[in-house]
């Protein structure tokens, strides 16, 4: 799934240029010239990462950045600060509000991309195309590959999606309402039971290489991804 980049940056030909190295890379951009106009675009729906350039008109990129901190819905949202200030103490101080990385322009464009390969790694590693192995099961979010102790598995787009989320958080365990937040999208408008829904299907897929028991239901909590 192509990660959806918020670009907040009010130069309009350093927007276009990230904003096409970003399509170039298979993300997607979404752009906003302020953090006013940022704010909006969250509200409509959540990005997986935020490029904040730090000067910006009206509230600065700084603010913004401890504005989504201060936030639930936004606080754990992955921010990679973008700043002509190169100082050290500038940059602790974009770090301090909470940003995860910080870039001087002017930065190339493979510079940029490793810097938000890395955070999402890091921060939101489902959002990755990165194989991932667990114990027999493996999976291929570039292929879009799912084998079990060396079968194909056959799944639909949803259930893929739910175990890439599950595979890069095993041992925790996820309320319905956190796994629609994470998988679905947290401006998706479902009934939770969906949830309950998509665990069986992804069962199901699993039986075929004995390993429908790595998907838990813990009573009253939600459900994990663990071997037991």
């Amino acid at each position: 799934m192509p990660a959806q980049i918020l670009v907040v940056e009010d130069e309009s030909a350093i927007q276009e240029l990230i904003a096409l190295n970003l399509e170039q890379a298979g993300q997607t951009a979404i752009l906003a010239g302020s953090a006013e106009e940022a704010w909006g675009r969250i509200q409509a729906s959540l990005p997986d990462l935020v490029l904040l350039d730090w000067m910006l008109p009206g509230q600065s990129g700084i603010e913004f950045a401890r504005r989504l901190r201060s936030e639930a819905r936004t606080k754990s949202l992955p921010i990679i600060m973008l700043t002509a200030r190169g100082e050290e103490e500038d940059k602790l101080r974009g770090l301090d509000t909470g940003a995860d990385d910080y870039i001087t322009k002017p930065f190339s464009t493979k510079e940029l991309q490793a810097r938000i390969k890395a955070v999402l790694r890091r921060r939101a590693p489902e959002i990755t195309d990165d194989a991932i192995e667990y114990h027999g099961l493996k999976l291929d979010p570039a292929s879009h590959r799912i084998t079990g102790k060396g079968k194909d598995l056959q799944m639909g787009p949803t259930e893929f999606r739910l175990l890439h989320f599950f595979m890069t958080h095993p041992e925790r365990v996820y309320s319905r309402t956190q796994l629609l937040d994470h998988v679905w999208g947290d401006h998706v408008f479902i009934e939770e039971r969906t949830v309950d829904v998509h665990i069986r299907r992804l069962r199901a897929a699993l039986e075929r290489a004995a390993l429908e028991t790595y998907i838990q239901t813990i009573r009253g909590a939600g459900y994990r991804f663990s071997r037991g």
